[in-house]
């Protein structure tokens, strides 16, 4: 495997597409061998580019024969570190952090969300599925029990910093970000936003357009 610092940020984004991919095909479509070809064209991806984003991190498949479907999952999985269950804490118990713990999709990818943290008295206390909401006052005892190392924030924009901050002294290395803000934060930490409002403005944007063009006003 090439050092993972020379490996570009665009193939490691594609590679949960070739997971969930051969998942589908694995489980559900009983496939056995695949080509680059054929997984390319499933994502919309040249079959050259899959070769060369696996070509990064090893020899996976036969030249003329293809990839050996349960194989290539279980190497990428690996690769991901979805091989194994990634506890996580998430804060802010309103209806996306209730949704996120309800979500089970992210059970196949190694996610599994075991605590929810907030400030309000009047969430504290209440059960997510099977999940008791327990005061933001917990979470470096939530941290240090459950060997965390993933937090998730969704609360609103203005209280975002403050809770990155709790997370991070109480020992969290990686935030999954849904607050519409950009937090600031050590450079070991790793950050990924979620900024829901940028998406669907986004979308309008292109909508609108398309109209305008239409009538060409």
């Amino acid at each position: 495997m090439k050092n993972r610092d020379y490996i570009p940020k665009a193939t490691i984004e594609r590679l949960p597409l070739y997971y969930r991919c051969l998942d589908k095909m694995a489980v559900f479509d009983g496939e056995e061998v695949v080509s680059s070809k054929e997984l390319g064209g499933r994502l919309g991806i040249p079959s050259t580019q899959v070769r060369k984003d696996l070509s990064y991190y090893g020899e996976f498949g036969r030249r003329g024969v293809g990839y050996d479907v349960s194989g290539l999952k279980k190497s990428i999985g690996k690769i991901l570190g979805v091989d194994r269950v990634w506890p996580a804490v998430l804060v802010g118990a309103g209806n996306l952090g209730r949704a996120l713990v309800n979500y089970e999709g992210f059970n196949k990818m190694g996610l599994n969300i075991v605590s929810v943290l907030d400030a309000d008295l009047g969430k504290i206390g209440n059960k997510i599925d099977d999940i008791t909401v327990e005061s933001i006052k917990e979470v470096e005892r939530v941290v240090r029990d459950g060997s965390i190392e993933l937090g998730i924030i969704t609360v609103p924009g203005n209280a975002a910093q403050e809770v990155a901050d709790e997370l991070i002294n109480a020992g969290i290395k990686s935030i999954w970000n849904f607050a519409p803000t950009r937090l600031i934060v050590p450079k070991d930490i790793i950050v990924r936003n979620e900024d829901l409002a940028v998406g669907i403005v986004s979308l309008i944007y292109h909508l609108s357009w398309n109209k305008h063009d239409k009538h060409g006003g």
